[in-house]
């Protein structure tokens, strides 16, 4: 082989999961493929679960942008020796949500987020419990000389504000202050205060990069539920912080270990 030959940079084997519902997985989808496309050495398989086990067990990288999307306990195992091995995970979004609309009880029309996933949930570092009404919110940064947020300001962005359950230590980069309960879940009043946006949490030799983040929604994501959503939210798709943010995260999934 020749020194030009052997010069070029190794491939990188990505996986990404993007699925679900109440989404428009359509455009996340595509935003983070021409993301992962600046760099020809990563090369991407797409799939809309967990289930395809081999290709887990071979990716370098993981990026995930669901909703209601819950791994088997076989792919959670997977998932788990996998981020043990040094594998590196960019959760997005509603990666953590598991979401059940009530039909009987005194919470019948409420959403619940049952704990059926718990090895998922630790994995990922947090579940989703609710969130308020979409509105504008500020989130600050809560590690300023890491390298994923060095340089980045507080903003302003117009998105979902996660409430959640947090599992083990997490290294917060990112954050914000709610003050407004949740509307239509079980859980609405029980998470308000200090809440991450962005955090990582270590596992073994490898890592999971969490960033709340990114709803998107078009005319048609709410179906059967609503035959018609009457705007295309973008959210912090629209701001150009959250898509720097999106690519110090898959320069920091390309020093995975794997």
């Amino acid at each position: 082989m020749s020194e030009a030959e052997g010069a070029h940079p190794p491939r990188i084997n990505c996986v990404l999961i993007c699925g679900g519902v109440w989404h428009d997985m359509d455009f996340a989808r595509l935003e983070l493929l021409k993301l992962l496309a600046e760099d020809p050495s990563v090369r991407t398989r797409v799939f809309e679960d967990y289930e395809n086990l081999d290709a887990l067990r071979q990716a370098d990288i993981l990026i995930t942008y669901t909703c209601d999307v819950t791994p088997s306990l076989a792919a959670q195992e997977v998932l788990r020796d996998w981020l043990k091995a040094g594998g590196r995970w960019h959760a997005l979004h509603g990666t953590n949500s598991v979401l059940r609309l009530l039909s009987e009880g005194p919470d019948k029309g409420l959403w619940d987020a049952p704990r059926w996933a718990p090895l998922f949930m630790d994995m990922l570092g947090s579940q989703f419990i609710s969130h308020p009404p979409i509105a504008p919110y500020t989130v600050t940064v809560a590690d300023p000389g890491h390298p994923l947020v060095a340089g980045i300001e507080p903003f302003e962005t117009t998105d979902e504000l996660y409430h959640m359950e947090t599992h083990g230590h997490l290294h917060v980069l990112l954050e914000t202050d709610c003050t407004v309960e949740g509307t239509g879940f079980v859980e609405a009043a029980d998470a308000l205060g200090k809440q991450p946006v962005m955090y990582l949490k270590d596992h073994g030799k490898g890592a999971v990069l969490y960033n709340t983040l990114g709803h998107c929604r078009g005319h048609y994501d709410l179906q059967p539920m609503l035959d018609w959503w009457p705007t295309v939210d973008r959210c912090a798709w629209d701001l150009p912080v959250f898509y720097e943010l999106l690519r110090r995260g898959i320069a920091w999934l390309k020093q995975s270990g794997k």
